[in-house]
């Protein structure tokens, strides 16, 4: 896998969504919540991604939007050292259920340790 983010990789079926929110599983590093479900996915992508931030804490559009870009970002220079080595298919959501805006290094330092969790719970 190559540190892009492509169209390929992010998760916009709406069924695919509802059905990840029914039936997923998830693992949490406050204030990161990773949610999860083996899908045979038609792309030939190990995992579909997509990242949310509420509105219930974030009222303003502007501070939504700066948040998913920072987990965007942690997600796309992670995503190598965990999806190398897996053979099965993910969709995946990421959720921010802070209340507080974060840095780029918080967010990081976070994202390693949920996908360190993701990791241990899926092998």
């Amino acid at each position: 896998m190559n540190t892009t983010y492509s169209k390929k990789e992010k998760l916009k079926s709406k069924k695919l969504i509802d059905q990840l929110f029914t039936e997923g599983q998830s693992v949490s590093a406050y204030p990161l919540r990773l949610v999860f479900l083996e899908a045979p996915l038609d792309d030939n992508v190990k995992a579909k991604t997509g990242v949310s931030v509420s509105k219930r804490y974030f009222k303003k559009a502007v501070d939504r939007n700066r948040v998913k870009r920072l987990l965007r970002e942690a997600y796309r220079l992670n995503k190598n050292s965990y999806f190398n080595n897996i053979t099965t298919q993910y969709a995946l959501m990421i959720l921010y259920i802070g209340k507080e805006k974060p840095t780029y290094s918080f967010v990081e330092s976070k994202m390693n340790t949920l996908f360190d969790k993701f990791s241990s719970k899926v092998s």
